[in-house]
């Protein structure tokens, strides 16, 4: 197990390790390449081994960043495993400070090794940004390729067919193929139906939490169940602060008058505005968005009323505060997770899909005329990507050709297997959020309904980042072992 590096924090004990993956990982697979006796049997497993992988990307590798925790008092024992899968997609994993800095690590730690893999082209891994993604069109230009076309195949390298090969070769070749458990955020609940379609014999049980994908998949649908969520969050939050329905209305008539840049240099459109809903998912997104309007204007006491009358009564002359301006473009930017809104729509693409997805976000908005530009109270968005974010966020200008083609595109790498996840024997248990605003709780239970030895805690009591708090994980390994699903955790 090559380390990196290793160190203590206040009360955790840390190990950095990287490995080298396959760019590519069609043709071959993870037994295959650890030269493990072990019989393939999923069929998900044998059509990925069985695809020829791309001509460009064959022979190329990339870094897998993984951290390895356990508390102090543990090191050098030999404690059972579960691996993080992070949220997003495009997301690190988390970087805890202590154990309590992220809620759930506190509770692991009391009886695993915690296993912290960073996402392919995400955090420590070979990540993916403007620059690469560039670099991977002018190689394509320099060889006669058309450099859209190869951008969007790398891209496809990125989704979650080659996340479970990468995280199950690691388990094979650096933790000696022992079971382990997944705990799946997120996006990670996604990885953990497309793992337990796939390579279900490394798997002892599964957790999962505000993240089961409907199956069979479908980008439209989803948008069709969370937009009205989105409105309902954004009405919520203007009924707890009725003073910010009346500041973000005066901060969009400004930007409907046109000429705000951001600090990057970028507009600041009334569209713009609309994405600092993006949590309004998270606890406690209200507090955040109320913090974030009470400075939004530069002249006197901050209230609308003042910076309207030093105006002279012209909302389209009225001054906002260069501070708003910075935390804006910090909660609407991708410099920190480019391939989060790159790949947001694209983590519904299953197989050979029936029709392209052809931003299916941006379709499902333009049909609901409450979420227009010039409506007021203006409609916040929760989660959801559009085609002028590539033309106008400086972080995102790189990707915008090979979006183009991908959302023209009708083939991905197949994720589920309905037959397989019907007859699942691995123990998982699902925490399925209520009044999730972004992986809508009626589909969850649904899927989950067709998903054998699967047990689902369904909650109003927290948003979709509730894991992060104290109480879910503890709730839901509580459930498992007393059901005895962790009989078989060693």
């Amino acid at each position: 197990m090559p380390l990196l590096s290793s160190c203590y924090l206040p009360g955790i004990y840390a190990e950095d390790h990287s490995i080298d993956v396959p760019l590519d990982w069609r043709g071959t697979s993870p037994a295959a390449l650890a030269g493990a006796e072990q019989d393939e049997s999923s069929a998900l497993a044998m059509e990925g081994a069985a695809e020829k992988p791309n001509p460009a990307f064959v022979g190329k590798s990339i870094k897998l960043f993984y951290r390895v925790l356990c508390s102090p008092e543990n090191v050098g024992r030999d404690l059972p495993l579960i691996v993080f899968l992070q949220g997003g997609p495009g997301g690190a994993c988390p970087r805890p400070l202590s154990p309590q800095s992220d809620g759930w690590i506190e509770e692991a730690l009391r009886h695993f090794r915690v296993v912290l893999p960073d996402q392919r082209g995400c955090g420590r891994s070979s990540r993916v940004d403007g620059a690469r993604i560039a670099a991977v069109g002018a190689e394509a230009l320099a060889q006669g390729a058309d450099p859209a076309r190869r951008q969007a195949d790398y891209l496809k390298r990125f989704l979650a067919d080659s996340i479970i090969r990468d995280f199950e070769y690691l388990r094979l070749t650096e933790f000696g193929g022992r079971k382990w458990v997944t705990l799946g955020q997120s996006y990670g609940g996604f990885l953990t139906l497309a793992n337990l379609s796939t390579f279900p014999e490394g798997v002892a049980a599964s957790f999962t939490c505000g993240g089961i994908p409907h199956v069979p998949a479908s980008a439209a649908e989803v948008y069709a169940h969370t937009f009205p969520r989105m409105a309902a969050k954004t009405r919520a939050y203007y009924e707890r602060y009725p003073e910010d329905e009346t500041r973000v209305s005066l901060v969009a008539d400004r930007l409907a008058a046109g000429d705000v840049l951001l600090p990057d240099g970028s507009p600041f459109s009334v569209r713009r505005l609309q994405l600092v809903g993006g949590g309004l998912g998270m606890k406690p997104a209200p507090e955040r968005l109320h913090a974030l309007f009470d400075v939004a204007f530069g002249d006197g006491d901050g209230s609308c009323d003042d910076a309207l009358a030093a105006a002279g009564g012209d909302a389209s002359h009225v001054r906002l505060f260069g501070g708003f301006l910075d935390q804006v473009q910090s909660m609407t930017s991708s410099y920190a997770s480019p391939l989060y809104w790159t790949l947001q729509e694209f983590i519904y693409a299953d197989g050979t899909l029936d029709e392209p997805i052809g931003w299916a976000a941006a379709r499902e908005a333009a049909g609901r005329s409450e979420f227009s530009e010039g409506a007021r109270p203006l409609m916040l968005f929760a989660e959801a990507m559009f085609p002028w974010m590539f033309k106008e966020d400086p972080s995102l200008k790189p990707f915008a050709p090979a979006m183009d083609v991908l959302m023209a595109d009708t083939e991905f790498g197949h994720l589920y297997d309905q037959d397989q996840l019907a007859r699942n024997e691995v123990p998982l248990q699902a925490a399925v959020y209520y009044d999730d605003a972004y992986v809508d709780s009626g589909l969850q239970l649904d899927t989950l309904s067709r998903v054998g030895a699967s047990h689902a805690w369904v909650t109003n009591e927290f948003e979709h980042d509730g894991l992060h708090g104290s109480v879910v994980f503890k709730h839901l390994y509580e459930e498992a072992l007393n059901r005895g699903d962790l009989a078989g955790v060693k």
